[in-house]
């Protein structure tokens, strides 16, 4: 990837960055040319992928969690000062474990709720609020899930409350539209990360399979026949948080190989 993408000396900040799609994100803006803040509440993870990206452009890291309002104004705050402003949020996160819903507490609910729902919406609020005083015509890309579309049985929390994220970008493409920020979603399918290894060896220990058939039946739903890679995924953000998307503002796009069979 290369300035060709259209992001060069944009402000980013991308969270839940230190792995996974969000460090695939962070590294395509910052191969690009952007200055990006990218932030995780694991400290050693996040020094690790600091370390990394610096090789390849402008990045600092910001320790926060997502579940935090303390911690998300301290990361608006942070992200502002070392950017001189902010162009571009993407809202990334981890994943509440896998479960299905009668195997959730009222904890898990509420963790699940704090991470998948008010997060994304208050930190969407701070970043607007950002990109309104300093003029910026911004944009915000919000990773969700395929399963806001068709719910997974195994990763209910997931399934139920990342479908807010769907409400929240339509709602902000409309307020915010007129006021030149752009709203956008990602729904990706199945990815080679950590979580759906975590999703696959679940799926292994209540069937009595291995992870490795559970990973084959995975791919066999998919009709481009594999996972997708983190790079892939953040080819599509790149699209979204650049002028070639400049007529695109509220939509969900699935980027998972074929996998959704629903219409819309």
């Amino acid at each position: 990837m290369t300035a060709e993408a259209g992001v060069a000396g944009t402000r980013v900040l991308v969270t839940a960055a230190s792995q996974g799609i969000g460090y695939g994100a962070a590294r395509a803006f910052v191969r690009s040319g952007a200055r990006v803040v990218v932030n995780s509440s694991h400290e050693g993870r996040l020094a690790a992928a600091v370390g990394r990206l610096s090789e390849a452009g402008d990045v600092h890291g910001v320790v926060a969690d997502l579940r935090q309002a303390a911690d998300l104004d301290r990361l608006l705050a942070e992200s502002q000062q070392w950017l001189g402003g902010l162009d571009t949020l993407v809202y990334v996160t981890g994943s509440p474990s896998p479960g299905t819903f009668l195997e959730q507490s009222y904890e898990d609910w509420d963790r699940a709720a704090r991470l998948l729902v008010v997060s994304p919406a208050y930190l969407a609020r701070k970043a607007a609020e950002a990109m309104l005083a300093s003029g910026s015509r911004g944009r915000m890309v919000f990773l969700t899930s395929i399963a806001i579309r068709e719910p997974i049985p195994t990763i209910a929390t997931s399934s139920v409350c990342r479908i807010a994220v769907a409400g929240l970008v339509r709602t902000l493409a409309r307020e915010l539209g007129p006021k030149g920020i752009r709203v956008n979603g990602i729904l990706p399918g199945y990815v080679a990360t950590d979580r759906v290894a975590e999703v696959v060896d679940d799926a292994a220990r209540r069937n009595g399979t291995t992870p490795a058939e559970e990973r084959a039946a995975l791919e066999r739903e998919i009709p481009l026949g594999r996972l997708g890679t983190p790079e892939e995924i953040a080819e599509a953000v790149l699209f979204l948080a650049s002028d070639r998307s400049s007529y695109v503002t509220g939509a969900m796009l699935p980027v998972d190989g074929g996998r959704l069979r629903s219409v819309g």
